[in-house]
């Protein structure tokens, strides 16, 4: 038999409320791993200095 193996089957992208979740493309070996992209969990507001008494 011959060693050629077909390349692995694409994954859709997931994607739930904070996270993002993308298959990374094959590597020489076959190894495919995953890149995952972490959203906000809450918004940064500027610090403003409070009024003097």
């Amino acid at each position: 038999m011959s060693e050629h193996k077909p390349p692995p089957a694409k994954v859709p992208d997931g994607v739930t409320r904070f996270v993002t979740t993308r298959q990374k493309a094959p590597s020489e070996k076959g190894f495919v791993g995953f890149e995952t992209v972490w959203k906000p969990f809450q918004k940064e507001a500027p610090y403003k200095t409070p009024k003097r008494p």
